[in-house]
């Protein structure tokens, strides 16, 4: 690869991993946050500095906790997951002030140099808005459709 392209490369990465539109959080083996994006500070709410070293029970809700890290710990044991092949995720989170949203997201493994599963990482998009728009859709369709 030419120098070029490696700068539009690296210039590339720099760019996605700084949006502020998806949040995009890795985390290392126990779960614990290693990286958050402006995307995720406008999203969780969560300042980086309030949410690096904290677990992801910081974004999740506490009904699903258990679930999650069953699933988690697998994968990190593994390397297989039934979403890691670009499948997109949806879930409730949480914000800082308590309020549920609705996510939409994909995840990768992350390796080390020996090809561990050291991590995760994970692309997270709010769709609460859609969400919400969808139900109120189809609840005037089923009101339509039982008024006939």
């Amino acid at each position: 690869m030419s120098d070029r392209a490696m700068a539009i490369r690296e210039a590339l990465t720099r760019s996605i991993l700084a949006t502020a539109a998806d949040a995009i959080v890795a985390t290392d083996r126990e779960g614990r946050i290693v990286f958050w994006n402006p995307g995720a500070v406008r999203i969780f709410q969560y300042a980086e500095s309030e949410a690096v070293g904290q677990s992801l029970d910081i974004i999740i809700p506490e009904r699903l906790r258990a679930r999650h890290w069953e699933g988690y710990r697998r994968v990190i044991e593994t390397g297989e997951s039934r979403y890691g092949h670009g499948d997109v995720l949806a879930v409730p989170g949480l914000r800082k002030d308590g309020t549920q949203i609705s996510l939409e997201f994909t995840i990768v493994t992350l390796t080390d140099g020996q090809g561990r599963i050291d991590g995760m990482a994970a692309i997270m998009r709010d769709v609460t808005k859609r969400f919400a728009d969808m139900r109120a859709l189809k609840q005037q369709l089923a009101a339509a459709t039982t008024r006939r």
